[in-house]
């Protein structure tokens, strides 16, 4: 028995990422089964999310005011900047409560294949940042992938025209081809807290 409801609420799920037409149909169905109020809370809590989050002006993080918590933490070392990809990673890397920097959200990779250049990313923000505040450090805290790889070499090029700021990169505990979100905590402490200076050949 088919029900274009159904189908229409299966289409949404599917569109997210890493979920097939089979484990949305199962979630349909598992959202179906729930009270009523369970799927007005369930809906109640997207709409909050779309309407009240927003990128952090500084750092681009996800957060429900101007400036993110992180960023306006009078305890994290300011002059010292991890970038990162995605917020997953800010969530990762604050996992292993061993980094007490900042952070910097690129919101993707550099990857011509698929169409996004570094205009496309949040890569502006970060150069003015280094270029007017007091920066000891950046952390080029990518995915060790060959679409990271190439974006930390364009900025490693980018920030040292600007600035003689020390750049460093994870230590090789994250395997080639491993997205941090994925990576242990202990490993990827470890990969934080023996970072190695960023050098372009």
């Amino acid at each position: 028995m088919s029900s274009d409801l159904i189908d229409k609420l299966v289409q949404h799920l599917a569109e997210l990422p890493g979920i097939g037409k089979k484990t949305a149909l199962r979630l349909a169905l598992e959202i179906i089964r729930k009270d009523e109020m369970y799927a007005y809370n369930f809906a109640q809590s997207l709409i909050d999310a779309k309407q009240k989050l927003r990128k952090c002006k500084v750092c681009g993080n996800i957060c429900e005011t101007e400036v993110c918590e992180i960023c306006a933490s009078n305890v994290r070392n300011q002059q010292i900047i991890c970038v990162v990809e995605d917020y997953q990673d800010v969530l990762a890397i604050e996992g292993t409560n061993t980094f007490n920097g900042v952070y910097h959200v690129l919101g993707g990779l550099i990857s011509p294949i698929n169409g996004i250049g570094p205009s496309q990313l949040n890569i502006e923000s970060l150069l003015e940042r280094i270029s007017h505040q007091p920066i000891d450090e950046v952390i080029l805290a990518l995915n060790a992938t060959p679409e990271g790889e190439s974006t930390s070499f364009y900025l490693c090029k980018k920030i040292s025209n600007i600035s003689d700021v020390k750049i460093t990169t994870l230590a090789k505990g994250i395997s080639v081809g491993e997205d941090l979100n994925y990576a242990d905590e202990i490993t990827l402490s470890r990969s934080i807290l023996n970072r190695v200076p960023l050098q372009i050949k």
